[in-house]
């Protein structure tokens, strides 16, 4: 039995419609998968297979690299490891703690002045939603413990 419960209607509707667009129909795992990823927030492949056990790890990476392709989920790099999942309209940064692995969001706006100094010198444009800041949280850096 799955430890996640079914997407909410309107994203199981948005998932349906999605994939209807493009010529494909949704499933069970699908299903599954997007609800999983929808209540982790931030999610590995790893963490949706153990959420959805009845679905197997291969589909739960081809299903996350679909809803990707059709624009629902997006990802990120939170360190060395594997990818993290999250909705894709989703708009915030992530701040990561170097010794707990903690994950913090913080409004993209953040980085709004990085992001227009880059593109008006040098005609970049920065992708927020990879974009990740590495430190030290106020728990670790004040000594304390993550229990």
């Amino acid at each position: 039995m799955s430890h996640i419960h079914a997407a909410s209607s309107e994203t199981a509707t948005q998932l349906a419609d999605r994939l209807k667009e493009r010529g494909m129909r949704m499933t069970p795992q699908r299903m599954s998968v997007m609800a999983a990823v929808t209540q982790l927030v931030h999610a590995t492949p790893d963490q949706v297979a153990e959420a959805v056990p009845e679905v197997d790890l291969t589909t739960v990476y081809r299903t996350l690299e679909t809803l990707e392709h059709i624009g629902l989920l997006a990802h990120t790099h939170l360190g060395h490891g594997a990818a993290s999942y999250r909705l894709a309209g989703d708009d915030h940064i992530h701040v990561v703690c170097h010794r707990c692995s903690s994950v913090i969001d913080a409004p993209a706006g953040l980085v709004e002045q990085l992001a227009n100094t880059l593109q008006k010198e040098r005609g970049f444009i920065l992708d927020k939603s990879h974009f990740t800041v590495f430190g030290t949280c106020a728990d670790c850096a004040a000594g304390g413990t993550h229990d």
